[in-house]
């Protein structure tokens, strides 16, 4: 199987080719690592190890010569480089980490090691996660395949846009307020956001430790259920971890849909859309009508409220979580600096950049005494309001369907310098991270000037399964997700 053929293939058929033999771990990790090395340009990933990844794909190689091999041995995988992975930097897109190699793996990393699974690198991410444009990292904005001159979307956008430009064949995300589903559906590709407490946030370094959830970047809900059998179930060494078995996530792709029905928000569908994302997606509702889907609308008025809510959140818990980066134990320390808190103030003061200062100064003031019943508790009740909305919604519905996001890829720096309007890119999917639901964003098609639109899919607690399914079924009457931005074929 020559290198074009190994590159334009789904994961799920790279797992059959190598599981029959047709290729080698080692000929399809190659033929990566070679794609990367061509100077495609796009800053996908901070940190490649070409030597540790073959000699990984040898070791596959002989696991799969020895027929104990799994569905994603000697795949080759991107991940975010928010997972610590032992051995390799893990840097959160951050000058306080960009000398950090972690002396161990995040569970995430542990299981598709256990898999037999290829580290092809670590990709690019929006510092500490805070960013919905991939514009915050210490190493350089990341550029949209499907139009350089934009965004790839954030904080995952290094993941996605190594997908979407064919640069691995999928790749792992994490997911704060909608930093998988919104680079998904920028770039084209599919984002799933699992319910909260499904997979393992051990080893993930923390954003908000509330909202934060891995996940993945695939082409098709297809490849995305391989991922996720492997990802998902419980970690005794996370508490937020749910111990509950993972459904059969590959095995249920195939059920029937007809006669489910979806809620469509009135919030989601009013000011604000851009015109030409609500075109698509009403045409990609219609298509799920055709198949024998309801469709029903539903009220959920406190959602509109949800980027408020989640400004005042996420910050709290950053400015907690981000005390641990001092200059003292690791990371970046100041170079000159005249006692302990000179040390301090220096080392934070260099070593984080403007968005991260932002949030941990809006933290810390939401939960300052003064301002603490003020902001902070108001957004905890708003937060269980939001959460009892979708309870209610899912009383008439079985998944809750809409854009992605209000707009497709803006043009790069557009909105550094309007924080509020870049915070508005989440408004469609902060609502499920402040109520632990699963959410999947798959390709719905382009707007006018080629720019990729996502459609959004909301499910109950732990209801993976059924996202995967409802979305499998799309895309086997549609072939949005098939498309490769031009240059990246």
């Amino acid at each position: 199987m020559g290198p074009e053929a190994v590159i334009n293939k789904s994961l799920a058929e790279l797992s059959r080719a190598l599981q029959s033999k047709e290729t080698s771990s080692v000929d399809l990790t190659r033929a990566f690592l070679e794609r990367m090395d061509t100077g495609q340009g796009l800053n996908a990933f901070i940190t490649v190890d070409g030597d540790r990844a073959l000699e990984q794909a040898r070791a596959a190689d002989a696991r799969i010569a020895r027929g104990d091999a799994g569905s994603l041995t000697g795949m080759p995988l991107a991940h975010k480089d928010i997972f610590c992975t032992k051995g390799l930097l893990t840097t959160c897109g951050s000058k306080i980490l960009s000398n950090f190699v972690a002396p161990y793996n995040a569970t995430l990393i542990e299981r598709f090691n256990q898999a037999g699974a290829v580290i092809l690198g670590k990709t690019n991410m929006d510092e500490f996660a805070m960013g919905s444009s991939n514009e915050t990292s210490y190493f350089g904005a990341v550029e949209n395949p499907w139009d350089r001159a934009c965004v790839p979307g954030g904080s995952s956008g290094g993941s996605a846009a190594a997908v979407a430009a064919r640069l691995a064949p999928a790749a792992t995300g994490t997911d704060t307020g909608g930093s998988i589903r919104q680079p998904a559906a920028f770039c084209g590709i599919t984002g799933l956001k699992p319910s909260y407490g499904r997979v393992s946030r051990y080893g993930m370094v923390a954003f908000a430790s509330s909202l934060d959830q891995g996940g993945v970047l695939t082409r098709s809900a297809e490849d995305a259920a391989y991922l996720l059998s492997v990802m998902a179930g419980f970690d005794p060494r996370d508490s937020t971890s749910i111990d509950r078995p993972a459904d059969d996530y590959v095995g249920s792709l195939e059920q029937d849909i007809s006669g489910l029905t979806i809620g469509l928000p009135r919030q989601f569908f009013g000011e604000g859309l851009d015109p030409e994302v609500g075109r698509r997606v009403e045409a990609a509702i219609e298509e799920y009508k055709r198949l024998g889907v309801k469709a029903v609308d539903i009220d959920m008025p406190n959602c509109s409220l949800a980027v408020p809510c989640y400004y005042v959140l996420g910050p709290a818990e950053a400015s907690s979580n981000l005390a641990r980066y001092d200059g003292v134990r690791y990371g970046y320390r100041a170079p000159e600096y005249a006692d302990l808190i000179d040390m301090y103030k220096k080392t934070r003061s260099q070593g984080f950049g403007a968005e991260v200062k932002r949030r941990i100064l809006i933290g810390t003031y939401v939960l300052s005494a003064g301002y603490y019943d003020a902001y902070y508790l108001k957004a905890l009740k708003l937060r269980r309001l939001i959460a009892q909305e979708f309870e209610q919604a899912f009383q008439i519905c079985d998944l809750i369907v809409g854009p992605t996001t209000p707009t497709t890829a803006f043009k790069l720096g557009a909105k550094v310098d309007d924080p509020i309007a870049m915070y508005l890119n989440d408004i469609y999917t902060i609502p499920a991270n402040l109520s632990g639901l699963p959410g999947i964003s798959i390709p719905a098609g382009f707007d006018n000037a080629g720019h990729p639109v996502g459609l959004q899919l909301i499910g109950r607690y732990f209801d993976e399964a059924r996202l995967l399914n409802m979305a499998h079924h799309y895309q086997r009457v549609t072939d949005w997700h098939k498309h490769t931005p031009a240059g990246f074929a």
